[in-house]
């Protein structure tokens, strides 16, 4: 409680937005700095990060960010904190949500830096609208949110799967690129356009498993939905692990503990901000259960099928809501009896799958872009993978999630 003194930026904590463990026993706690809601926030601290000892119960760090790493419209929503080689090779990945932009921290240098105006940082202007607990509105200024770190890879460097909230699609970056301070003004090729997850399908929060299962609320549907990152990333691919219209209304958080356990946090948010929340009812509830049992019989789990099987599981359709006031009452939709299955029958992959499962010969990229070049053996191939094979980059196929790996170019002349 010594952390609470209102105003005293250097010592306490003014708004604990996000937090974070790490494996080396560290707990990063974003403070936002301001207080209020809406139009009677104020900032009267900076944002900073407080980095505490769980062995000892002390803060061991705060990093308060420089003005050169937010601007006037900075809201930074969430942190991923990734570890390297060793603890000291620790960075943390702050998503500004309405300052549009991406900011890097290293722990061991104790510096941070901007990746500013990527598009990938904006709002999708087709996807501002938003239906929870019958309650429609519009959050369309809403840009880069939920974020998640992939296990290391063969390159020593893990992905970061990111999307914007008023959006339905992920977005992805090599941390090789995000730990390079010299990248913030020429990385735009390096970050790449996964596809969209299908409607009703707005995402604030997301992890990912050591073995590369992605998990993320979906907050129009009261549910969370997950993804085997070795997948493409397309609708028939991703799952849904557990829906419940009174429980799960505004899922704001879900975590993945040491235990594979799944822990997910639930508040009604915009109930409170936008209707009236009845405060005889149960509001705010915690849920746990292991990410094996959610992910049984789902199209997330790979068990049985290489590929997986098609997800058959439909995304529920919402009804056109009538134009007014948002209303609000205590009837929640019915709970569902339970939770929605997967089909395991065997069936082809689907003919629309642009994935290309990885083989010994010629590496060529999954990601699905649209382009007239014709590559090795009349292979249709991304402009990215062109521009990066002129140079002297290649990319490893070992799921959707392709990023260059440090190739040298091979001498001028010699055959290859």
């Amino acid at each position: 409680w010594r952390s609470n003194t209102a105003g005293d930026c250097a010592n306490s904590i003014t708004t604990a937005y996000r937090i974070k463990v790490d494996e080396c026993g560290r707990l990063w706690v974003l403070d936002t700095g301001t207080v209020g809601i809406g139009n009677t926030t104020t900032n009267p601290c900076p944002y900073a990060v407080n980095v505490f000892d769980l062995t000892t119960d002390t803060r061991i760090r705060r990093y308060e960010l420089p003005a050169v790493d937010t601007n006037p419209n900075t809201f930074i929503a969430n942190i991923a904190v990734d570890i390297g080689k060793n603890c000291d090779d620790a960075y943390a990945y702050f998503a500004d949500e309405l300052g549009y932009g991406l900011i890097a921290y290293s722990w061991e240098q104790d510096k941070s830096w901007r990746f500013s105006a990527h598009s990938y940082f904006f709002p999708d202007p087709l996807r501002g609208d938003f239906n929870v607990a019958g309650i429609n509105f519009q959050w369309g200024e809403e840009g880069i949110f939920g974020m998640s770190l992939s296990p290391i890879r063969s390159d020593g460097y893990r992905t970061l799967y990111f999307s914007p909230l008023a959006s339905h699609r992920q977005f992805a970056v090599s941390t090789r690129i995000l730990r390079d301070e010299t990248r913030t003004e020429d990385s735009y090729h390096d970050f790449v356009a996964l596809d969209e997850r299908g409607p009703n399908s707005h995402t604030t929060s997301r992890v990912m498993s050591d073995d590369g299962i992605e998990l993320f609320n979906l907050i129009d549907q009261n549910a969370v939905g997950c993804w085997h990152s070795s997948m493409p990333y397309s609708p028939q691919f991703h799952g849904i692990v557990d829906r419940d219209d009174v429980g799960l209304v505004f899922p704001a958080d879900v975590k993945i503990d040491e235990n594979k356990n799944v822990w997910v946090l639930s508040d009604r948010m915009p109930v409170f901000l936008l209707s009236d929340l009845d405060y005889s009812d149960t509001n705010f509830r915690i849920y746990t259960a292991p990410l094996a049992t959610l992910i049984d019989n789902t199209v997330c789990d790979l068990r049985n099928n290489a590929y997986g099987p098609p997800n058959t599981v439909s995304i529920p359709k919402q009804a056109v809501l009538p134009v007014g006031p948002p209303l609000y009452t205590k009837q929640y939709r019915p709970v569902l009896p339970q939770k929605p299955q997967t089909s395991w029958a065997s069936s082809p992959p689907p003919p629309s799958r642009t994935y290309l499962p990885a083989n010994s010969g010629n590496v060529v990229s999954s990601i699905s872009v649209s382009t007239n070049t014709v590559g090795p053996a009349g292979v249709e191939v991304p402009k990215a993978y062109i521009f990066n094979q002129h140079n002297g980059i290649n990319y490893e196929t070992s799921g959707p999630h392709l990023f260059p790996t440090l190739q040298p170019a091979q001498p001028a002349g010699q055959d290859g």
